[in-house]
């Protein structure tokens, strides 16, 4: 154990002055077997913070063949281990300035010892994350849900998840998982989260809207309780509500009653989906035609719609339009791009950007991202960006 008057002739030796210093100094000295490897560091910003001082929880989540990452209740933050030159050593029984009443400077100096107990030449550092959301889709699409089984059919005994065993699986907080439950139109049934097939999915929304054609109702007064008492000796109840939910604004009226507003662009998209998913390409100006045909009449389509859902190519003869949708191209975003030149070599910023946007992080542009996996030049008078590596079949 070192003295005090040890530390003072320390001080001398190192030219440092005293009254330059805290009046009390802490005398360090190494645990019987400390190791390196008894603890893990990690680096938490002030949000996460006042999480964990909040007495909630932080969770790694990833399967083996995953790299982890870090969920709090809302947010995914990617997991690294970041080296430091400097030795970070764990003083329980050490205090900083901050969390102690520093006597006077008028008293005597004073000398406390502490123990350390471990150290470490690294920490985990986490970053802001997307949520990989794609596995999500990809298991309940092993068993999307075609209605209820008729007569004595039983369904099949393909699996099914409940939110804790997709919890255990997909990397990405439960708000976050909740929110794509919206966006790929899931719901739960018997405890289990399932995604409706496409099909099912289309003939829900087709009995709703040829009720709407049949009452003659305007497309932002669909009655909740109509809906359920005309169309529920044909599907269930839940069912119905659900396929409203997904393509309507729900409200009440003056009189209290549950009503919906049907959304024009998410049933035109739905149903140019359903023409499309059958056909490699299409003639662009007679998709068109057919297209406006198929919608409920009242409702107007427009290739905005089809944003992230369709690619068109302007440069054929004649003009093509072909399903691709964005959440069927790869997460990362490497193979992104890669993926993106391999079906064209050139691409407009327009006709690129549905397909990018989702890989923006904060404070993140579609025009940065295609500067950094880009080169950008012109043709026949348009800005173009081709990939600065080369593709990968």
């Amino acid at each position: 154990m070192r003295t005090l008057e040890e530390v003072q002739a320390t001080l001398q030796i190192a030219k440092v002055k005293e009254e330059d210093l805290q009046s009390t100094a802490y005398c360090l000295t190494f645990g019987d077997n400390v190791s390196s490897g008894d603890y893990c560091l990690m680096e938490l910003d002030e949000t996460l913070c006042k999480h964990i001082e909040a007495g909630k929880s932080l969770i790694i989540r990833g399967d083996k063949d995953e790299h982890a990452v870090l969920c709090s209740d809302d947010k995914t933050y990617d997991l690294k281990i970041a080296d430091t030159s400097n030795l970070l050593m764990f003083l329980p029984e050490c205090k900083t300035p901050e969390q102690q009443t520093l006597p006077d400077n008028k008293v005597s100096p004073q000398l406390v010892h502490a123990q350390i107990w471990g150290f470490s030449n690294c920490y985990w550092e986490l970053r802001r994350h997307k949520p990989k959301l794609k596995k999500l889709k990809n298991l309940l699409m092993e068993n999307p849900y075609n209605g209820p089984p008729v007569g004595v059919q039983e369904e099949e005994p393909e699996p099914k998840y409940t939110m804790d065993e997709l919890l255990e699986r997909i990397q990405a907080s439960k708000e976050e998982i909740e929110a794509q439950f919206q966006n790929i139109h899931a719901c739960e049934i018997d405890g289990f989260w399932r995604i409706l097939d496409f099909d099912y999915e289309m003939k829900l929304l087709n009995h709703v809207t040829q009720l709407v054609d049949s009452e003659s109702w305007s497309f932002s007064k669909v009655s909740l309780s109509v809906c359920l008492e005309e169309l529920g000796p044909l599907e269930p109840k839940a069912m119905i509500e659900h396929c409203l939910n997904c393509y309507g604004k729900r409200y009440s009226n003056e009189d209290g009653e549950v009503m919906y507003t049907l959304d024009e662009d998410k049933v035109c998209r739905a149903t140019a989906q359903l023409l499309l998913q059958n056909a490699v390409k299409f003639n662009l100006s007679e998709f068109q035609e057919v297209w406006q045909q198929s919608v409920p009449e009242g409702m107007t389509t427009t290739l905005y719609q089809l944003r992230g859902l369709a690619l068109l190519d302007r440069r054929s003869k004649p003009e093509t339009i072909s399903l691709l949708r964005v959440e069927d191209l790869p997460e990362d975003t490497l193979e992104r791009f890669n993926s993106l030149f391999n079906l064209r070599e050139k691409w407009t910023q327009d006709d690129i950007e549905p397909y990018i946007h989702d890989l923006c992080g904060e404070k993140q542009t579609t025009g940065a991202l295609l500067t950094k996996h880009a080169r950008s030049s012109m043709l026949n008078g348009k800005k173009v960006y081709n990939s600065r590596r080369p593709v990968a079949t």
